[in-house]
Order: structure tokens, then C-alpha cells, then sequence
């Protein structure tokens, strides 16, 4: 059970790390850009004021593992809306102009464990909301 806990502990927090970088590098290139981006790509603008706070806030939800569960759901919602809107046409592993959705795969994999477990490792949730045996 230990070693299932370590291993919970080390997908929750990496994921967020990855999240936390994506949500950090949109608020760097600047919001409208962004918009543009997503406009660009056949993605209305405004949905980059939503994914952008949800992949920045939730990386560190994650990272610091507090509403593992519904953060993880988001960030799946996210990554098929990713996929089906703008990586999808490019393949599994990509066309040479756009990645492809293999590692969108991976990261809905281990949100979806995340999801679905009850244990998230060690974490705020376990610590906060962990249920009291008799």
C-alpha cells in the first residue's frame, strides 16, 4: 500500500508540475495572444481566459494535492477538447507541423487514475477529508 501511495504521489504532483508550466507559459505569452492563438486554430478566444486559469490553478492543486479528484476531471475535459479540436487531425504522434495527441493521451490516463482512486497520495485531501475508520 505504501509504495501505491509514493507512486500516487509522484503522477498527482508531476502532472501538476506539467499543468502548472502550460497554465504558466499561456499567461506568459499574454491572454489575447492566446485568444488569437485559439481563434487561429478554430477555437473561440474567450475559452483561453477559462483553460488557462484552470491549467494554472490546477497544476497546483495538484501539486499540493487539494480537490485531486475534481481538478482532474477539468484537466480531462481540457485535454479532449485539446485533442478533438485542434490535434486530432494531426495524428497520434504528429504531422511535422503539430504535435500529435499521445502524450494528451498519457496525461487524461493519469487524471482519470487520479480521478477515480482513493488514494491520492499524500496529500491535502487525504489529510483533510480522509475518512475516519472505528
Amino acid at each position: 500500500m505504501m509504495k501505491l501511495t509514493v507512486v500516487s504521489t509522484i503522477m498527482r504532483v508531476v502532472l501538476g508540475i506539467l499543468f502548472l508550466a502550460h497554465g504558466i507559459s499561456k499567461f506568459q505569452m499574454g491572454m489575447d495572444g492566446v485568444a488569437g492563438w485559439f481563434q487561429s486554430v478554430g477555437i473561440p478566444g474567450f475559452l483561453a481566459y477559462v483553460v488557462s486559469p484552470i491549467e494554472l490553478v490546477g497544476g497546483i492543486l495538484l501539486i499540493i494535492g487539494l480537490f485531486t479528484r475534481y481538478v482532474s476531471i477539468l484537466l480531462i475535459i481540457v485535454l479532449l477538447g485539446a485533442v478533438f479540436t485542434v490535434k486530432l487531425s494531426a495524428g497520434l504522434m504528429g504531422n511535422g507541423q503539430m504535435a500529435g495527441y499521445e502524450l494528451d493521451l498519457s496525461f487524461m490516463l493519469v487524471a482519470l487514475y487520479l480521478a477515480v482512486t482513493n488514494n491520492t497520495g499524500f496529500s491535502l485531501d487525504q489529510m483533510l477529508f480522509r475518512r475516519k475508520t472505528a
